[in-house]
């Protein structure tokens, strides 16, 4: 194994990703103009997709390291659906208290369709339950929920996408995914414009078009001796297609660019092991959406936005550890990353 593997900033980079999409969604959720600052500066989009670029560089590597296909999906399995699992029903069973609805309204057939489908990762089928945030710009409970089922169809190809790959040649079948991939989102993206539906839109931002920057983290994770060598023969176009895709979209460029990007820091400039005291990241990513939708509903965000923008912050956090302690931390294998590398440090 590559020695930059098992020494990165990854921890870091995912916790930044994920407390750029909280900062981005407290403005967005709360109308708030003192704070369109979060949405001028920060982009939960390409967040989302560092995320993604991030899972294909490790999930591929974790696939690669797995001694079997069960060993990969448990491990998966593992890191993923416990926190879901408690995010979701964490909702479902205690927005109660906020529902309009009567407690025997609110029990109903609609919330029983709600857990089933958020459960499964179908969070676009059911989005709300009764009567809780009618009144707030909008009523999802958790819209932060979309990417999930992204991610799991993700760990669901790799098997397939490693096999054509052994058999046919990794740079081949990886580049031809990547164009396929390209392709699919400019030509959602074109009938969204032609005909003005918004269900082209969700469509182009669905597995398919998601999985350049998957495959382009799995790239740098191949390839990642060839990275190395020529860095900045590759860093420095990189840069210039990012800032040139500000101003003149550059699609098919775009996901290689910001991985390359990503990797860089990821894998150079080391900060320091960050995830000695737990991976916080995804408690961040899957909790804060209802905290602030709660704290909209209940006037925090009218009454001072910045005094409740430093709440929030405290909130999340807070419950971020508290889902890394009680929960993930303790579906995970003894092998884990994160707990071997907690492990060491209690020893020191």
């Amino acid at each position: 194994m590559h020695p930059r593997l098992k020494t990165n900033n990854f921890d870091l980079l995912r916790f930044l990703f994920a407390g750029s999409v909280f900062l981005v969604h407290a403005h967005v959720l709360s109308g708030h103009a003192d704070l369109q600052a979060l949405s001028a500066i920060l982009s939960s989009e390409v967040a989302v997709r560092g995320f993604f670029v991030v899972s294909g560089i490790l999930v591929f590597m974790s696939f690669e390291n797995s001694r079997s296909l069960r060993s990969y999906a448990e491990k998966r399995l593992r890191r993923i659906y416990p926190a879901y699992f408690a995010a979701v029903m964490l909702g479902a069973v205690f927005l109660v208290i906020l529902s309009t609805a009567a407690p025997s309204d609110y029990f109903s057939l609609e919330w029983i369709k709600y857990v089933l489908a958020n459960l499964v990762f179908l969070n676009f089928i059911h989005p709300t339950l009764p009567g809780v945030f009618p009144d707030n710009i909008f009523r999802e409970v958790n819209g932060a929920l979309w990417t999930l089922k992204i991610e799991v169809m993700f760990y669901a190809v790799i098997p397939l996408i490693v096999l054509a790959c052994r058999r046919f040649g990794r740079l081949w079948i990886l580049a031809i995914i990547y164009a396929a991939s390209v392709l699919y989102t400019y030509i959602l993206t074109g009938l969204a414009e032609t005909t003005g539906s918004p269900m082209y839109v969700v469509l182009a931002r669905q597995l398919p078009g998601q999985l350049s920057y998957f495959v382009s983290g799995a790239l740098i994770y191949y390839y990642l001796d060839v990275f190395e060598k020529h860095l900045f023969k590759f860093l420095i176009p990189a840069a210039c297609v990012l800032i040139a895709h500000k101003f003149y979209p550059l699609p098919a460029l775009e996901p290689l660019a910001l991985a390359t990007v990503v990797a860089f820091f990821g894998f150079f400039l080391y900060a320091g092991n960050f995830g000695k005291h737990g991976d916080f990241s995804y408690g961040i990513y899957i909790l804060h959406f209802p905290i602030l939708q709660v704290m909209v509903h209940a006037g925090f965000f009218e009454r001072s936005p910045y005094f409740a923008l430093a709440v929030a912050c405290v909130l999340v956090l807070g419950a971020a550890v508290l889902m890394w302690t009680f929960v993930e931390k303790r579906f995970l294998l003894r092998s884990s990353h994160y707990i071997t590398t907690e492990r060491d440090a209690a020893k020191q």
